[in-house]
């Protein structure tokens, strides 16, 4: 059985949504708000509270302003006085002050739990438009004159499946996207980087200083959310499908004799409080970020590494520069909008992969030699820190919303 998506009005143009993370919730809101009845179809039966902390730099509030719910983030945690990078021994290679560059940019960069930010755009979704516990693929992508076909099954077991028929798809099915799969058969897909990284959520220290602290291929990063907890994170060079019994008891091994307060704090962790990850990336871009009537969004067209602490920045800039160029529904100018929003996304984010890659790239060096001169250098670099801080990440975090 084929139906519209959503709309009871046959005349409203429609848009579904494949996946309702960060980017595709905020497609959704922002589509929503400009007038287009929406429909978010997500894998997962329920939206847990999974995960950790993200970032929101300047350019990620400009976004979430424009879907109208900045307000609430910039209550939150704003990153304010030091902030830096250290060596495992505590002594400070790089220090800056987090509200001058935040004064500099127009905004502070706010750090929340993806959960919070999540259920932020679920309630700024109109009712019944978040549909979970089925599997969504795109059995036509349509053309200019066609709309795209969506198969609907509520449980990979179902023998039978509905189909949407909508104006417009948007992929926001993430790194490991079906519909990337399925549009760019020929793509390589995402690749490790060789890095792996457990995140988890404790409870603040007393005099935490927000930092990163580089080792020898090893990284630890510590930022204070709104709520008396502290985000944290670790990476270490691995190789790819590794696991160990007990992830707390690995990062005690691993980083429990660095500066205060990370033995304290990985000493206080349970398994059961980490998160870890494999990391991977879209090393080989997207030719284009649209097909037919399908726009492709956040890690399933360009998944970075998270050295910028972009990723999901750059899922918003997505979606609210999706929103503005599609403009009020009209199924007839779909095709020239994701043209435009093509044009618009691939090379910025491009340029953000290749950045953040290249900034990441000095923390897995495990040579003492090697590391010695990289702190060397990142020591001179400190001096002058706060001015070099604002011009070399204005490019990235200095991105505001298009004009209609």
């Amino acid at each position: 059985m084929s139906r519209d998506a959503t709309s009871p009005d046959a005349r409203q143009a429609t848009a579904v949504v494949l996946g309702a993370g960060i980017g595709g919730l905020a497609a959704a809101v922002g589509l929503a708000r400009a007038g287009w009845a929406v429909t978010v179809l997500e894998r997962a039966i329920a939206l847990e509270p999974v995960g950790a902390g993200i970032a929101l730099a300047p350019n990620a509030i400009r976004a979430l302003d424009a879907l109208g719910v900045a307000d609430e983030v910039r209550a939150m945690a704003a990153l304010r006085g030091e902030i830096g990078i250290r060596r495992a021994d505590g002594r400070w290679l790089v220090r800056a002050d987090a509200t001058a560059a935040s004064e500099a940019h127009g905004e502070a960069t706010v750090v929340v739990h993806r959960a919070r930010l999540v259920d932020l755009l679920v309630r700024a979704l109109p009712d019944g438009t978040l549909r979970t516990g089925v599997e969504a693929t795109v059995a036509d992508p349509g053309d200019a004159n066609r709309p795209a076909r969506v198969r609907v099954r509520r449980a990979p077991t179902d023998a039978g499946a509905d189909t949407l028929d909508a104006d417009l798809v948007v992929a926001a099915d993430g790194i490991d996207s079906r519909t990337r799969a399925a549009l760019f058969p020929t793509h390589p897909g995402p690749v490790a980087t060789g890095v792996v990284a457990w995140r988890f959520v404790v409870p603040e220290p007393d005099g935490l200083v927000p930092a990163e602290t580089w080792g020898r291929g090893s990284v630890v990063g510590l930022a204070p959310l709104a709520d008396g907890r502290v985000y944290g994170y670790a990476t270490a060079v691995l190789p790819p499908g590794g696991r160990s019994d007990d992830e707390a008891a690995e990062l005690r091994r691993r980083f429990g004799t660095w500066h205060a307060p990370i033995p304290t704090i990985v000493a206080g962790l349970e398994s059961r409080d980490v998160l870890r990850h494999d990391l991977r990336w879209l090393a080989t871009p997207l030719p284009r970020f649209d097909v037919g009537r399908v726009a492709f969004l956040g890690d399933a067209a360009h998944a970075m590494t998270p050295n910028l602490g972009q990723g999901g920045c750059q899922a918003l800039e997505d979606a609210v520069t999706l929103a503005v160029l599609l403009g009020a529904p009209d199924a007839s100018t779909v095709r020239t909008a994701l043209a435009a929003y093509t044009a618009e996304r691939l090379p910025r984010t491009r340029r953000v992969q290749r950045m953040s890659a290249q900034v990441g790239r000095p923390t897995t060096w495990t040579a003492p030699a090697a590391v010695a001169v990289r702190d060397a250098l990142m020591s001179v670099v400190g001096r002058l820190a706060g001015p070099l801080l604002v011009r070399r990440t204005a490019p990235v975090v200095g991105w505001r919303p298009p004009r209609a």
